[in-house]
């Protein structure tokens, strides 16, 4: 039997069930679950059914469920004259119900915006949000969605004009729900902001999103923010954290030119991003502390931080070799673009193909050499073929362009080019390039 005595003090709560203060405080405001009673000097006082009962509500969660909902279940088994300590399965049999109905309609919303029919994707989402949670349903439907799409973007079945109309309705829907929210309840402010060059914020607005709706301040900047004024608006906001993600090679690099410049503010960064799980090594280089690949972990995570603000990580360094390569590159770089673009002539590639392809390529080197380690390129090569492959085009001619741009920079860069030509080795003799 479950011992009802005040006895655990908020210490002993936390360490039991992995919650923060401000969660508990939060959950005894909100839902009036919790009636912790008083020492005799004031400070609160748990029982064990207490903290039974939080551990329970925190295993819902990390199931799938919303604290809303898992307060409501907990209530409602009460109220059945059942324990829900005992039901444990039920929360997971409710969530995969939902799943499938969700992946309906997830479906159903993609099937609609590849037709451009935004009523019908607009209904799908409707449906979507009022079965399920905002999280579960931003997540199962929009998240996984335009993964879905994107993918088919890669492949070469839908156009860009279908994507992008596909995340304006995504990211229209979230501005919406985002203003629904509640004001905030936690002291703390959070400044959320992609990274300069990175355009894509679907999962920085879902993220914002995800932390308002657990009582953070958060002021949202979006894609593409400038470092050049980001010092006056720390000091007008004064947040307590930098939330970033980056989905690509260039915006990891100037992701980490971010994080050293707001730390120099004493404000410390935290990100995600696609480009990490590609990529995880590519975190040893940011000096920032990483979120990991789920997004409905973030609040947890940036909670868990906040409450104890570890030391930040320690990133590599940058080598005075990369240093002087990338140098040299940069001062090189026209004439090098102007080698290949003569060398492809022969090949009769479109001119708009080969532009994008100069300019993507060595956008990526740079980004490479400025995070310490030329073998990041490795995912960008192999993105490219297929992407070549996948639109038509022979994987041949990216052999002939690599060909063409490791003798340009043999050319050009001499002895300060090893990196880079080193990398071109280890990419013919592996077969990715031939």
């Amino acid at each position: 039997m479950i011992d009802n005595a005040p006895l655990y003090n908020l210490k002993a709560v936390i360490h039991e069930t992995g919650l923060g203060p401000e969660t508990l405080r939060a959950w005894e405001r909100r839902y009036g679950l919790l009636k912790p009673q008083r020492s005799p000097g004031g400070h609160r006082l748990y029982s064990q059914d207490d903290i039974e009962m939080l551990k329970w509500l925190v295993a819902r969660q990390k199931e799938g469920l919303s604290i809303s909902h898992a307060v409501e279940m907990w209530r409602r088994l009460e109220k059945d004259g059942q324990d829900p300590r005992q039901q444990t399965q039920f929360a997971t049999q409710v969530l995969n119900v939902s799943g499938s109905t969700l992946d309906d309609l997830r479906h159903g919303w993609i099937t609609a915006c590849l037709a451009f029919d935004e009523q019908s994707a607009e209904r799908s989402l409707s449906q979507a949000f009022a079965i399920a949670d905002p999280e579960i349903a931003c997540t199962e439907v929009l998240q996984k969605g335009l993964a879905e799409i994107g993918y088919r973007w890669y492949q070469g079945v839908i156009s860009v004009q279908q994507e992008h109309f596909a995340s304006a309705l995504a990211m229209r829907r979230i501005n919406t729900i985002s203003s629904a929210t509640p004001p905030p309840t936690r002291p703390e402010r959070i400044l959320a902001a992609c990274p300069p060059g990175e355009e894509h914020e679907f999962i920085l607005l879902l993220a914002a999103f995800l932390l308002r709706r657990r009582g953070w301040d958060v002021v949202y900047l979006g894609a593409n923010v400038p470092l050049s004024q980001l010092d006056e608006t720390l000091r007008l906001n004064l947040p307590s954290l930098i939330l970033s993600v980056a989905q690509t090679l260039n915006s990891a690099a100037t992701l980490r030119e971010m994080a050293e410049y707001v730390n120099t503010q004493g404000v410390p960064l935290v990100y995600g991003g696609g480009i990490f799980t590609m990529s995880p090594a590519i975190t040893e280089r940011i000096p920032g502390y990483y979120l990991g690949n789920e997004v409905a972990a973030i609040p947890q995570i940036v909670e868990h931080l906040l409450s104890m603000m570890p030391p930040l990580p320690n990133p590599l360094p940058i080598s005075p070799e990369y240093k002087q390569t990338m140098a040299t590159f940069v001062e090189n770089e026209a004439r090098i673009i102007a080698y290949v673009t003569q060398a492809m002539r022969p090949d009769q590639l479109e001119p708009a193909h080969l532009e994008n392809a100069n300019s993507y390529f060595s956008r990526d080197l740079i980004s490479a050499l400025s995070l310490g380690d030329i073998h990041f390129l490795d995912h960008s090569v192999g993105w490219l073929l297929g992407l070549l492959e996948n639109h038509g085009l022979s994987p041949s001619l990216a052999g002939r362009y690599f060909t063409a741009y490791r003798q340009a920079v043999q050319r050009y860069l001499g002895n300060h080019g090893s990196p880079i030509l080193d990398w071109f080795t280890k990419v013919s003799q592996s077969a990715q390039v031939k």
